[in-house]
């Protein structure tokens, strides 16, 4: 199993609206990844060791879109790619490689924000807009999003014009959720969980999913995750290390999903 699956930190949030942090997430994940205080295991049984992974660390970045040139090494040989951020702004630059090497692609996308503004605070590439860059620039094929509960006008109308489809939070049944057909890209937000189980985010959304919720959306994954980024853990806001430990689970089930489905 050595080496199955590749892993890189990205330590940006340039583009992170109201405060900064998640540039500071990626080692404070790993690190509660190899606490003494849990194991390796997913529920699934697989035992998620250190070597299991091509760690590739983590990476300062000078310029934005050079996420997508270290995200294109990393995938050449197409195995699966974990993504630490960071804010989510990262994730446009990381699809653009993965189109390159894979085409369009199915993306599962969990959050209490939509990220679809055309731009947020005059910026574009604002971690409030990839799904919008994303969609425009037809990367992705599908985009099916779990947990929303911020959707205001725009961001309804930019679904509808993208024809996204969306689940929002107050409408969140486990046997309601999409069936997927082909080999996904996964983005998730640590913000879609309701803040009482992830107190670590620079947002803080009541009414969302309990981190069991989350565990049974990524468990019921029956299709290849080609790629994940697990993105917006503010380590300024956490309490005690709660949301890197849950961040960490996180890493190692979704992990597991990768080898079951592969």
């Amino acid at each position: 199993m050595k080496n199955q699956i590749v892993l890189q930190g990205i330590c940006y949030d340039d583009k992170s609206s109201f405060m900064k942090g998640p540039a500071l997430a990626p080692p404070l994940i790993r690190k509660a990844y190899r606490s003494d205080s849990a194991n390796y295991f997913s529920e699934s049984g697989l035992e998620l060791k250190p070597e299991l992974f091509e760690d590739k660390g983590d990476y300062t970045i000078a310029e934005y879109f050079e996420i997508e040139s270290l995200t294109l090494k990393c995938i050449e040989q197409k195995r699966p790619l974990i993504s630490l951020g960071g804010d989510h702004s990262i994730t446009y630059p990381i699809l653009k490689a993965f189109y390159k090497i894979y085409g369009q692609i199915d993306v599962v996308h969990i959050d209490a924000h939509a990220d679809l503004y055309h731009e947020f605070e005059g910026d574009r590439y604002s971690h409030a807009c990839p799904f919008a860059r994303i969609m425009e620039d037809k990367i992705a094929s599908r985009l099916v999003q779990i947990g929303i509960r911020t959707l205001n006008t725009h961001q309804k109308n930019q679904a509808e014009k993208f024809g996204v489809e969306m689940l929002e939070m107050k409408n969140f049944e486990i046997n309601r959720l999409p069936k997927y057909d082909h080999p996904i890209y996964l983005s998730l937000d640590m913000d879609c969980l309701d803040p009482a189980f992830a107190p670590g985010v620079s947002h803080h959304e009541p009414g969302g999913l309990t981190t069991r919720q989350l565990l049974h959306i990524l468990q019921k994954i029956n299709v290849p995750i080609i790629g994940a980024d697990i993105v917006e853990y503010n380590p300024n806001r956490d309490l005690n290390g709660m949301t890197a430990m849950v961040a960490a689970k996180v890493v190692k089930e979704i992990a597991a999903q990768m080898l079951v489905n592969s």
